[in-house]
């Protein structure tokens, strides 16, 4: 007989250790991944005279080989479940990480980090998004937004493996994090069961049927029928999911640059000390955690569209106060401005798609999202690099990409709600609502 979640209490209910479970991940993601690669770029660049360039390639390629990955991984969670997903990355990863701290020259540099990033998206985002969204509708956008904490939390982490690389050199920090990969996600996993009706629970803990526990009216300004599914092919032939790609695109021009090349450029530019460094590095996705709390209690409540939207002004503004800072007080208001956009705007643009498109087949359009998503990811970091390598100061490459940002702001104003695939005229028209 199944099992009322609501019976059993929001404490026993699955869907939180799956969210408990995607915050702890996240941590390592954020932390030993993504925060740090900065980190580790500047050693690098400090070891073998590699250029901004070179090593924005490198980022670029870790991204470029996420996005492609996409649309197969999409297809393997939906098909296998996140759990499986979840420990083949893990294994990936963790050997990623443990051959980058061999690296001695860039082709190995580029094939390592590589390998990183296979790991790091197959036991990461997309996984653990699907399989939220799968468990959560009502409280779906903080659901997420919780989930996605951990990559806010990770700034601490990211902040211990500065430290660490300061104390114990940042080969022997790279085995490290391989070891605590495969000692944390792989038991992790175990939580991640596809859907609550393998398990016998209900969606949000909520049983439709149990006159004791009925459900609570919608908000009208969050109604999201459960009726809802569009199948990937449906989602695609709508403006909305071109329109939402597009302007997650646009923000990440702005997190991949920072991600790439902040150290370097604190360094070299703002001349701050090393452990200056690693606490800015730190406190960004620190802020960012402070946004994603604003973001997930909002979203629930009101317009996720209109939210974003003022998010990506956010990110605009940060990276201009970072392109035109003088010294440390700029930096630490780009440190809050860029944080809290990147926070209230992540979880949102995945419950936005969530509510537009339904669950059943919210893996593939995901997948297929990041297609178009990655071109941020990739252009972020070339664009901040090659300029710089040709100006000699990133302040060219972030106004750009400033640019960029804000135009993401009329992309998520565009993404009006779709209509129903069975309300469609012409279901023949690429971007027909």
């Amino acid at each position: 007989m199944a099992r009322s979640g609501s019976r059993r209490g929001r404490s026993t209910f699955q869907g939180w250790r799956i969210v408990r479970s995607s915050l702890i991940i996240q941590v390592l993601h954020s932390g030993l991944v993504f925060n740090s690669f900065s980190l580790f770029s500047a050693e690098l660049k400090d070891e073998y005279g590699w250029s901004n360039s070179q090593l924005g390639v490198a980022f670029s390629l870790n991204r470029a080989e996420s996005g492609l990955l996409g649309p197969l991984q999409g297809w393997m969670t939906d098909k296998w479940g996140p759990r499986v997903v979840l420990r083949i990355g893990a294994v990936v990863m963790a050997a990623g990480l443990w051959m980058f701290a061999w690296v001695d020259s860039l082709t190995e540099l580029y094939l390592f980090y590589l390998l990183v990033a296979l790991g790091s998206s197959l036991a990461g985002f997309l996984s653990i998004t699907v399989c939220i969204v799968n468990w959560f509708e009502r409280k779906r956008a903080r659901a997420l937004a919780i989930g996605q904490m951990g990559f806010a939390i990770g700034g601490v982490l990211a902040a211990g493996v500065g430290l660490s690389i300061d104390r114990l050199g940042w080969r022997d920090t790279s085995r490290i994090a391989a070891v605590i990969v495969l000692l944390v996600i792989l038991p992790m996993a175990r939580h991640f069961d596809r859907r609550p009706s393998e398990v016998g629970e209900f969606v949000d803990g909520i049983d439709p049927d149990d006159p004791d526990h009925a459900l609570p009216p919608r908000p009208t300004t969050a109604d999201v029928p459960t009726a809802i599914h569009f199948t990937a092919a449906e989602a695609m032939r709508t403006r909305a999911f071109w329109f939402i790609s597009l302007g997650h695109a646009s923000a990440l021009l702005v997190v991949g640059a920072a991600m790439a090349h902040l150290a370097v450029y604190l360094e070299e530019e703002i001349f701050l000390s090393g452990l200056h460094i690693a606490f800015v590095v730190g406190a960004l996705p620190a802020m960012m955690g402070v946004g994603q709390v604003v973001g997930g209690t909002l979203g629930d409540r009101y317009d996720k569209r209109k939210l974003t939207t003022v998010a990506m002004f956010g990110h605009s503004c940060g990276l201009v106060l970072l392109a035109l800072a003088d010294g440390p007080v700029m930096v630490w208001l780009f440190v809050l401005v860029h944080g809290m956009a990147w926070g209230v705007r992540g979880p949102l643009q995945q419950a936005m798609r969530a509510d537009y498109f339904g669950a059943t087949d919210f893996g593939k359009i995901m997948g297929f999202s990041s297609l178009v998503i990655m071109s941020g990811m990739i252009l972020g970091p070339i664009v901040a690099g090659v300029l710089a390598d040709a100006t000699g100061s990133f302040t060219t490459g972030f106004l750009v990409l400033a640019a960029g940002a804000g135009l993401g702001a009329g992309w998520f104003w565009a993404a009006a709600p779709p209509a129903h695939p069975s309300t469609l005229e012409n279901e023949d028209s690429p971007v027909s609502d």
